[in-house]
């Protein structure tokens, strides 16, 4: 089966490459590095010829509130399109847990809105929410980093390991679309700041850690529930003991 992976080359897209490949199918990765760009409709007809399942990776290269809905939006348009072109016969998207319950975020207001795009296009679906990934949790430290003090949220999270993320999405690629939505996460929720010391103090790294109620989180103020998991969410197996002793 051919299956095109947009953003194929990225942290998960790489990986559901090399799952996809391991089990026989042929995996094409698509990114601008190699041509294709979703965004401008570049290389798209070419890269989706034959294709029978499409994977969307791609993530934004700004997340400035117009310009990452305006990316969304317009590369979700056009790989929808070029797809009902090719016979694509399964879209398989990733987006975020939680996205529709913190408004205030653009960023979570563009993944809504890329989400409604596919459920409206008439394509079969099937789009994965995820929660965060440990892999990004360093670069929020250092986003929320002000005079050697990173300060977070005191808010849950449940954060789930990249290679989790990526073997869920390969099962979703190759299985029938559900034209419905399925959330996975991490097998534990975790106070945000307890996972910025975890990840700090494993790298050595002396920065100090405040959990404020009124931190932002991609431009929102969280609460337990606002991007964790409802009850039937898969969970991946890595936790995040085991990620931080097995981290490169």
């Amino acid at each position: 089966m051919k299956i095109v992976v947009i953003g194929g080359t990225g942290l998960i897209g790489s990986q559901v490459v090399q799952n996809l490949r391991r089990q026989g199918h042929e995996a094409v990765p698509a990114s601008p590095d190699n041509g294709v760009n979703t965004f401008t409709g570049a290389g798209l007809d070419t890269a989706l010829a034959g294709a029978h399942v499409v994977v969307d990776l791609a993530n934004s290269p700004s997340f400035e509130d117009a310009a990452v809905l305006e990316f969304f939006q317009t590369a979700g348009r056009n790989l929808l399109k070029a797809e009902v072109a090719a016979g694509v016969g399964h879209h398989v998207a990733l987006t975020i847990v939680g996205a529709e319950r913190v408004p205030d975020s653009g960023y979570m207001r563009a993944k809504v809105a890329q989400e409604e795009l596919i459920e409206a296009a008439g394509q079969p679906y099937t789009i994965v929410r995820s929660t965060q990934f440990f892999e990004f949790m360093r670069a929020i430290a250092d986003a929320g980093t002000e005079n050697g003090v990173v300060r977070v949220p005191t808010a849950k999270l449940q954060p789930i390991a990249a290679a989790d993320v990526a073997a869920a999405v390969t099962e979703v690629a190759v299985s029938a679309p559900i034209n419905a939505t399925i959330e996975i996460a991490g097998p534990e929720a975790i106070p945000f700041p307890d996972l910025m010391r975890g990840v700090l103090t494993a790298a050595n790294d002396p920065r100090t850690v405040i959990g404020d109620e009124h931190a932002r989180y991609f431009g929102t103020e969280l609460t337990d529930t606002s991007i964790t998991p409802g009850p039937d969410a898969h969970l991946g197996r890595t936790t995040f003991t085991e990620w931080l002793a097995n981290r490169k």
